[in-house]
């Protein structure tokens, strides 16, 4: 290529930059990136590369843990640019550079999966605001405040929490809703708090800040919990407080017709099993990022689901349709899992009981993730550089492009495919008590709501404008004429 062409080619890609919203001050960085891409390719004509050298490349790199996360988001941009746009590969537009993006995101230290081992302070000892093993809130800054103002309170509220093996979402919501119940009482000692002033700061969330019932019911919650659990105060009353009703809503649900059209069109061979897991097996979104090779079982045609919501386990029926595809998702996690140890890496997020019980268990296959993350990352605790499971805004973001691919007007999440999970099977005549199992809910009538989404008693009712022939729209509509 002429030295007027390769000018000309650069100017055209950082147009393309600019025209994607990258700050003129940073094409030099997405530059850089394509330069390093072509030179690991030995100058091959653009027009020739496959799907597959791309994601080798991404594969590659993301082994390096000095990659920063916006660096490696910013290196999948760049390729998508270039081939989206300057190469116009036919293969560029379905390529999964959302879930190479996405995956780009290291599991935060408060995240769900690996909270619990960052944050492990006794009853006596309380930990600084810095320390990576402080409480569930430490992002929360009304709680570093809290724990400043009353550090054995709020140590203590911490450790009840985790006797009572709380689920780290609720220790996470339970520390922030009574720091701020604390805060807006100006930090005063919480033991000098009563009644009124319980009364006062829900009065408050929903006359001055127009919260939701639940939003209120969740800071109830944490007050209750620390005067009647922490302090064991059992005699808490609020008087004639009138707790907002949480209205009844019934979940969404897709007709079998919208499944199969919503499904395909998750594009990316990854998010796509994952979406038919969520469906064909009612799992919850993190219980599927999590699945783990070992929890795959081909000879009982089962999936087992470790840890789920509750602390429990739970046995879900393996798709059959979905078999061959789970092999080949195998394969792929053992050909990166054996490339990972080839480079020194290979190893796996446990729970600290399980590695200590386990030493060499990180780095065994079967307790590998079934969808790692496509690049290493650091793990602040022990510097260790591990492959983590994907991150599930990956799955979130692949759901919500297929939805509007789809044309379907509902309000669709992840946990849409579960709740139709669960209408479907009792649509087909399967006991209630049977779908209550598959979907690990403790009690019946939270199952009970899919009656209410079929409609049965009344499914077979027909309106009676229905009965009008003619209806008054047509009648209006033929006086028009």
């Amino acid at each position: 290529m002429s030295t007027n062409k390769i000018s000309r080619f650069w100017e055209k890609y950082i147009s393309k930059t600019i025209s994607y919203g990258i700050p003129q001050k940073a094409t030099r960085y997405y530059v850089q990136h394509v330069e390093n891409y072509l030179k690991a390719h030995d100058g091959r004509r653009l027009h020739t590369h496959t799907p597959e050298d791309v994601q080798t490349y991404l594969f590659a790199k993301g082994r390096i843990p000095q990659l920063k996360d916006w660096q490696y988001k910013q290196l999948v941009d760049a390729l998508r640019i270039l081939f989206v746009e300057m190469v116009k590969s036919p293969w560029a537009q379905g390529f999964s550079w959302d879930s190479f993006s996405s995956s780009a995101t290291q599991l935060p230290s408060e995240h769900a999966t690996v909270a619990r081992d960052y944050m492990r302070p006794t009853a006596s000892v309380v930990k600084t605001e810095d320390s990576p093993h402080n409480s569930a809130a430490v992002k929360d800054g009304v709680w570093s405040k809290f724990q400043q103002a009353w550090p054995q309170l709020a140590s203590r509220m911490v450790s009840v929490l985790r006797m009572g093996q709380y689920s780290i979402r609720t220790e996470q919501s339970y520390c922030h809703w009574f720091a701020r119940f604390i805060a807006f009482h100006k930090f005063n000692d919480p033991q000098g708090l009563g009644e009124k002033e319980i009364r006062g700061y829900l009065e408050h969330l929903v006359i001055k800040r127009g919260v939701a019932a639940a939003t209120q019911n969740s800071a109830l919650n944490a007050i209750m919990f620390f005067y009647r659990k922490v302090l064991e105060v059992e005699d808490v009353q609020l008087g004639s407080y009138a707790q907002s009703r949480k209205p009844r809503r019934l979940p969404v649900v897709l007709t079998e017709s919208e499944v199969a059209a919503l499904l395909p069109r998750v594009e990316g061979v990854v998010p796509n099993l994952m979406a038919c897991l969520l469906y064909g097996c009612g799992m919850r979104l993190m219980e599927c990022v999590r699945l783990r090779i070992q929890d795959i079982d081909f000879g009982y045609k089962q999936i087992m689901i470790r840890n789920a919501k509750g602390g429990k386990d739970r046995v879900v029926p393996l798709p059959m349709s979905l078999e061959e595809k789970l092999k080949q998702q195998i394969e792929r996690v053992r050909q990166m899992h054996q490339s990972d140890l080839d480079e020194g890496f290979g190893s796996v997020y446990l729970p600290d009981a399980l590695s200590r019980k386990y030493p060499s268990a990180a780095k065994e296959f079967k307790w590998q993730y079934l969808f790692p993350s496509t690049r290493i990352s650091v793990d602040p605790r022990s510097g260790t550089a591990q492959r983590h499971h994907i991150h599930e805004t990956s799955l979130q973001k692949h759901i919500k492009q297929a939805v509007n691919r789809s044309g379907i007007e509902k309000k669709i999440s992840s946990h849409t495919l579960r709740h139709s999970f669960a209408t479907h099977l009792l649509r087909s005549h399967q006991d209630i008590r049977t779908v209550q199992k598959l979907l690990g809910h403790a009690d019946v009538s939270t199952t009970m709501i899919y009656t209410h989404v079929l409609g049965t008693p009344g499914i077979s009712i027909t309106s009676p404008l229905d009965n009008l022939g003619d209806t008054p729209l047509d009648m209006l509509e033929d006086k028009i004429k």
